[in-house]
C-alpha cells in the first residue's frame, strides 16, 4: 500500500549559470543550524573542488541535507552550463520538485528554459525563486511576466502555471513571499518547500526498489552509488540484485556494504533507511548510474533517461617532444590510459577509446568546457601529456548522409557590436533565426550552428565586443553536414632551432607578429612560439645572438624593448590550435606545437595535402 513520508522533501535547484544556486544552498544550510555559530564557513561551500572554486561554477551536482522544523529537506545543487546538463537530467529523478532560480536582473535564460523543460517533463512542482533583488538594476515584477511566459512556451499544466514565487537575495541571506514584505531570513522559502513540494511516497512494506542517479569515487571504498528508495527498504548487509532498464539481460547478486545518509554537508553511516530517503550505498563494485537495486524475489527495474551522447572529440597522447619528461610526475601511457579510464568512473557523460597507437586514446565529451576541465585536473595531478584539436562526431542517418551536432547560441551584445558578430558567425556557419532589443541597450541574438563553428570562438568574441558581450550555447540535436569551413584566419610563427631565448632574437621576431615567449625561455625546433597576422606559417630564430665585432661592444647598442609576451589560459590555447598542431601540457607549462616537428617533413605533408 503506497503511502506519503511527511517528514522528508526532496528538492534540486536547477537554473542558468551564475544566477546563484549555490549561494542560495549555502544560505539554508547556514539557517538551519549545520554550522556551529562560531564555525568558519568558505563562501559557495558546495563548491568544493578546487576548479569550481576558482571559476565560480558547479561541475558536479551535490547532495546535502537540512532540517526545518521536525522536516528533512534533501537538497541537491546541480550544475548550470550546458557541457553540464548529463548531471541536471538524472538528478531530477530523485526529488519530487524544484526550485527555479531566476536572476531579478537578467531574467529567464536560454539553461534557465532546458532545465525548466526536464522539469516539467518529470512532472516535478516548481517553486520560482527571484534571486538577487537587491541588486540596484533588479526588476522582480517584470522578471515574474518573463517566467510565466517561458512556462506557456513550454505547455506546462495549469497546475504548473500556479506556482508560488519567492523573492530572495541568497548574498543577503533573506527571502520573502511578497516584494513589500521585511527583510528578515530565509524562512518564508523554507516554509513554502514544506507547503508546497510534495512528500515522497512508495509502499514501505513491498519489495526494495531503488534507482542510482549518481556515482562517488572514493579511494578507499570504490564506487558509492548515491539514489533515493522507491519502494520498500534497504538494511546494511541485505543481499540485492541489480538489474537495468536500458539493459535486459544484466542481472547480479549484490550484498550492501555500507549505507549512509546526508546530513548536512556529512554523510553518516545508518543501518537502515526506507522510502523516501536520498541514501548512499557502497560496498558494491560494479555500480553504474540507471542500476536499481531490488529484492531478489522480485528484481524489477526502474525506467530511466540515457544519458545524452559526446558530441566533441579529442585525442590525449603521450607526450613525444624534446623537452618531454622534465616536468610531470606521471608521463607514460600506461598512467595516462588508467587515469582517463579511472575518470569513467565518476563522470558519465565522457567517453575513452583506444586508438591504433597505444600513446594515444581517443576522449570524447559534451562539450569544451567539459573536455577542459578533465584537462586541467589532469595537470595538477602531475601528468604531463599533448593532445589533438577538439573535433565535432558526425552521424550519418540511413540515406547515409553525413549528420552533425548542431547548437542554438543566445548572444547578447552592446547594439554598436551586432554587425561584427553576426558577420563573424555567418561565416562560421551559423544562421540569424531572431534579433530583439534586451535590457540596457544590449541586443539579443540568436543563431543556429554547427558545434564545430563554435570552437575557437569565444575568445575571438570576448576581442569583438570589448568584454561585453554575453554567449550562451545550448545542444540543439543534428543537423545535415553544413560544408567545410576553416577555423583559423592567421598563421603561427615558429622556433627554427632548439634552445634559449634571447632578448636579441626575440626583438627581431616581434615586428612579425605576437609573441607567446619571453626571454630565457626553453623552445624547440617545430614548436609555435607566436601567432602571424598573415595566414602563411613563417619560422623564426629566436634563440639568435648578436655577433659582436672589434669596432662594436655588446653595451654600445641601446637597451631592446621588448612587448610584453602574451599569456595564454588553457582554454585560448585549446582554441588558438590549429588541427596540424599540439598542445603539450604539463603541471607547469602550456606548450603549442605543431605535430610534425621536422621542417622538411612538415612542408613534403602540406604538399601531400
Amino acid at each position: 500500500m503506497k503511502m506519503k513520508r511527511e517528514d522528508i522533501r526532496n528538492i534540486a535547484i536547477i537554473a542558468h549559470v551564475d544566477h546563484g544556486k549555490t549561494t542560495l544552498v549555502d544560505e539554508l544550510l547556514k539557517q538551519s543550524g549545520v554550522f556551529r555559530a562560531n564555525q568558519e564557513v568558505a563562501e559557495r561551500v558546495m563548491d568544493s573542488n578546487d576548479i569550481e572554486r576558482e571559476r565560480g561554477i558547479t561541475i558536479l551536482s551535490k547532495n546535502t541535507a537540512v532540517f526545518y522544523k521536525d522536516k528533512k529537506i534533501n537538497i541537491i545543487d546541480t550544475p548550470g552550463h550546458a557541457d553540464f546538463g548529463g548531471e541536471v537530467e538524472r538528478v531530477l529523478k530523485m526529488v519530487n520538485g524544484v526550485i527555479l532560480v531566476v536572476d531579478a536582473y537578467e531574467g529567464p535564460m536560454p539553461q534557465t528554459k532546458f532545465v525548466l523543460q526536464k522539469a516539467l517533463d518529470l512532472d516535478l512542482s516548481v517553486i520560482v525563486c527571484i534571486n538577487k533583488i537587491d541588486r540596484p538594476e533588479a526588476r522582480p515584477t517584470e522578471v515574474i511576466d518573463e517566467v510565466l511566459e517561458l512556462f506557456m512556451d513550454l505547455d506546462a499544466s495549469d497546475e504548473q502555471l500556479d506556482c508560488p514565487f519567492v523573492f530572495a537575495s541568497a548574498r543577503a541571506g533573506f527571502a520573502k513571499k511578497e516584494l513589500d514584505d521585511p527583510e528578515v531570513d530565509m524562512s518564508p522559502l523554507f516554509e513554502t518547500i514544506v507547503n508546497y513540494i510534495p512528500a515522497p511516497e512508495g509502499d514501505p512494506d513491498a519489495d526494495t526498489q531503488m534507482l542510482i542517479s549518481t556515482i562517488d569515487y572514493n579511494e578507499f571504498v570504490g564506487r558509492i552509488g548515491v539514489g533515493k528508495i522507491d519502494n520498500g527498504s534497504i538494511k546494511v548487509n541485505q543481499d540485492c540484485v541489480i538489474v537495468n532498464h536500458h539493459d535486459p539481460d544484466k542481472m547480479r547478486r549484490v550484498k550492501i556494504g555500507k549505507l549512509y545518509q546526508f546530513d548536512g554537508l556529512k554523510r553518516v553511516e545508518v543501518q537502515e533507511a526506507t522510502i523516501g530517503d536520498i541514501v548512499a550505498v557502497s560496498g558494491i563494485a560494479d555500480l553504474h548510474i540507471g542500476d536499481t537495486i531490488c529484492s531478489p524475489e522480485n528484481p524489477e527495474s526502474i525506467p530511466f533517461q540515457k544519458i545524452s551522447e559526446p558530441t566533441i572529440a579529442m585525442n590525449f597522447m603521450v607526450n613525444d617532444s624534446p623537452l618531454a619528461g622534465q616536468e610531470g610526475k606521471f608521463v607514460t601511457s600506461r598512467h595516462l590510459r588508467e587515469r582517463l579510464f579511472r575518470e569513467l568512473n565518476t563522470d558519465v557523460s565522457l567517453r575513452v577509446e583506444e586508438t591504433e597507437s597505444p600513446d594515444c586514446f581517443k576522449v570524447s565529451g559534451r562539450g569544451e568546457l567539459h573536455l577542459s576541465v578533465l584537462i586541467e585536473n589532469m595537470r595538477r595531478e602531475g601528468f604531463e601529456f599533448a593532445v589533438s584539436k577538439a573535433e565535432v562526431l558526425y552521424k550519418y542517418n540511413e540515406r547515409n548522409q553525413k549528420l552533425e551536432p548542431m547548437e542554438l547560441a543566445y548572444i547578447d551584445v552592446p547594439e554598436e557590436f551586432t554587425g561584427a558578430v553576426i558577420q563573424k558567425l555567418t561565416s562560421r556557419k551559423g544562421e540569424l533565426q531572431g534579433m530583439s532589443p534586451a535590457n540596457g541597450g544590449y541586443t539579443r541574438l540568436e543563431f543556429s550552428i554547427p558545434a564545430r563553428g563554435l570552437i575557437g570562438y569565444r575568445g575571438e568574441f570576448m576581442t569583438d565586443t570589448k568584454g561585453n558581450g554575453i554567449i550562451n550555447t545550448i545542444f540543439d540535436g543534428y543537423g545535415p553536414f553544413k560544408g567545410e569551413l576553416s577555423y583559423r584566419k592567421t598563421g603561427s610563427l615558429i622556433a627554427y632551432e632548439s634552445g634559449e631565448t634571447i632578448t636579441y632574437g626575440l626583438f627581431n621576431a616581434q615586428e612579425r607578429g605576437i609573441l607567446f615567449v619571453g626571454p630565457g625561455e626553453k623552445v624547440y625546433s617545430g614548436m609555435v612560439i607566436g601567432q602571424n597576422p598573415k595566414t602563411e606559417d613563417i619560422e623564426v630564430n629566436v634563440c639568435k645572438t648578436k655577433k659582436l665585432t672589434n669596432t662594436r661592444s655588446s653595451s654600445a647598442d641601446e637597451a631592446l624593448k621588448l612587448v610584453p609576451k602574451k599569456i595564454m589560459s588553457l582554454e585560448q590555447c585549446l582554441e588558438f590550435i590549429d588541427t596540424d598542431e599540439l598542445l603539450e601540457v604539463t603541471p607547469e607549462n602550456l606548450r603549442i606545437r605543431k605535430k610534425i616537428l621536422d621542417p622538411t617533413m612538415r612542408k613534403r605533408a602540406s604538399f601531400k595535402k
